[in-house]
């Protein structure tokens, strides 16, 4: 089964992105890459062979090939075919699925991100049969050229937030489009939310909570950002729920309690936060 072609640029989220990546006409070639242009701290060059620290130069060539960012840092990924560049914020996980060549000469991309937060910028293809695909665990996603930013968090939830061009977003039998100035969210096991105006918006609404454990002092930053956006607590990526609330660990509370708060929207603008307890 092809994915359906749109006249628009495609975008979708499906329970059957395995059997449908599978089943793609494709001739794989060793000549097709992803190279790295720019890295920022901490980014390491996955391999069959194992990792390293990624180079400028290195190329995402086979099956598995990937990278993964650490704390405050980054990987710039440019395409061969140079339709555009693909670039992976901090706490994200990318590999290459495929990458081949489709009957009418058209280059087939497929990415999986499990985590973190990736944002496109790609022109449209010149051959009907080329593609993009990312697959995240909220499923399939293909694109034919557009810019727009993915967050995968950390149970899977994936919002994207399109800044050029039109998505289309589809799951559980539904799909809701999403163009130029919009966003949504798409839950594993739901249909995608309706698109609401794009927000870009890292703010934040937070609070300590108290409480007392057998003379033990601890609290938790209770908070609240738009739903779409990654957030962090003192560098470890928080479960946001539908409504944009997340709770965060407890800690121990000494005479005096600091907690760095970073909030990054699809897009990738991203504020920090310095909340203090005494």
């Amino acid at each position: 089964m092809k994915i359906p072609t749109l006249s628009c640029i495609f975008f979708a989220f499906s329970i059957q992105a395995s059997a449908i990546a599978q089943s793609r006409d494709v001739t794989v070639r060793v000549d097709r890459w992803l190279s790295i242009q720019q890295t920022t701290g901490t980014v390491s060059y996955d391999r069959a062979s194992g990792s390293r620290s990624a180079r400028v130069g290195d190329r995402l060539e086979a099956i598995g090939d990937g990278v993964t960012t650490g704390t405050k840092s980054k990987a710039d990924l440019l395409l061969d075919t140079g339709i555009g560049e693909i670039n992976v914020l901090e706490y994200t996980s990318l590999r290459v699925q495929q990458l081949g060549i489709a009957p009418d000469n058209g280059r087939v991309t497929h990415l999986d991100v499990t985590r973190g937060q990736v944002r496109l910028k790609l022109r449209r293809f010149s051959h009907q049969g080329s593609e993009l695909e990312i697959q995240t665990p909220a499923g399939l996603s293909g694109v034919r050229g557009t810019e727009f930013g993915v967050v995968v968090q950390p149970d899977g939830k994936t919002a994207i937030a399109t800044l050029a061009g039109s998505v289309v977003t589809a799951a559980q039998g539904a799909q809701v489009e999403v163009p130029a100035g919009f966003q949504n969210l798409t839950i594993s096991g739901e249909p995608p939310t309706a698109a609401v105006p794009l927000r870009d918006d890292p703010g934040l609404t937070a609070e300590f909570m108290r409480s007392l454990d057998r003379g033990i002092r601890k609290a938790q930053v209770v908070g609240k950002v738009d739903p779409v956006n990654a957030v962090t607590v003192n560098g470890v990526p928080q479960i946001i729920d539908r409504k944009g609330e997340f709770r965060s660990p407890e800690f121990l509370v000494p005479s005096f309690l600091r907690v760095n708060v970073v909030v990054t929207t699809p897009l990738g603008k991203s504020q920090a936060y310095e909340l203090a307890l005494r």
